[in-house]
């Protein structure tokens, strides 16, 4: 995974303010590159830097493998919560929970917008330098040397 869509995944997360979330999707959106898959695969690299319990699945459930650890941030920071987390089945399994999406979901100020922008920007900036280095695409179609192109 390239170095700098880690760290632009990163940059959103370390913005979201406690008590929010947002989805991996949200900052796929927010960055404009890639999807929830990327996302998802770039905070399980890396993810332990930055507070992980803020990027959760669409649907409110906590980053897999995880959801004690997630739920104890949740529970501190006053995260809105669906469901019992106390419950228990009678043979004593956890009855599921989740993030309130819908109240919990971090909707960015102005102020955060921009510097949303500028991570996006960087990310967008980094991958036009890579696509500069690596050359011309040789899926494109080749120049006639008489100024039009081969059909």
């Amino acid at each position: 995974m390239r170095e700098q869509y880690v760290e632009a995944v990163l940059a959103i997360a370390e913005l979201i303010p406690p008590a929010r979330v947002l989805s991996y999707g949200d900052i796929a959106a927010l960055l404009e590159n890639g999807g929830p898959r990327q996302v998802g695969a770039a905070m399980s690299a890396q993810g332990s830097a930055a507070p992980w319990w803020r990027v959760i699945r669409a649907g409110g459930a906590a980053p897999l493998c995880h959801e004690g650890r997630a739920l104890e941030h949740y529970l501190a920071e006053d995260t809105p919560l669906r469901g019992d987390t106390s419950a228990r089945t009678p043979s004593g399994k956890p009855v599921p929970w989740r993030v309130d999406m819908k109240a919990a979901r971090w909707n960015p100020s102005e102020a955060d917008f921009d510097l949303v922008d500028a991570i996006a920007a960087r990310l967008r900036e980094a991958d036009d330098t890579e696509r500069n280095d690596a050359g011309p695409d040789p899926r494109a179609p080749m120049s006639d040397p008489r100024g039009g192109l081969e059909a």
